[in-house]
């Protein structure tokens, strides 16, 4: 079964985008060795932070389902999430644009790979009938 490269490599670089933003605002809040003002601005900026992470986070795992079961549906709601997250916090929007770009032009892409792998289902089922 056919599978789209773009859904891989954005899915990738989605995962490898929360790893980094997790263990960045985790170890930032974490650190006991700051002064109680810098806690509290940290704890602040993380808070601020949180709706892009959360939703960057939801976009991974629709991509990543996206690419595995081919589902166009899928991959959209994934593009569309991606979209969202950089709109919500515009100063990491760069981060996640590859990854939207990635998706919407897989999610193009999907239809075509879809018809392939129904194409190829097909000559299966009438060489297992003959």
């Amino acid at each position: 079964m056919k599978k789209s490269k773009l859904l891989l490599i954005s899915s990738i670089l989605g995962v490898l985008y929360v790893i980094y933003i997790v263990c960045y605002f985790g170890g930032v809040v974490g650190n006991t060795s700051q002064s109680d003002a810098e806690m509290v601005g940290s704890t602040v900026a993380t808070m601020l932070v949180l709706p892009h992470i959360f939703l960057t986070l939801l976009a991974v795992i629709f991509n990543i389902i996206g690419y595995c079961k081919n589902g166009r549906g899928f991959t959209l709601t994934a593009a569309i999430l991606y979209a969202v997250a950089g709109f919500i916090f515009i100063m990491y929007a760069m981060f996640v644009l590859p990854s939207m770009i990635l998706s919407f032009v897989g999610y193009a892409k999907l239809k075509d790979i879809s018809e392939i792998n129904k194409a190829i289902q097909d000559d299966i089922n009438r060489s297992l009938i003959e």
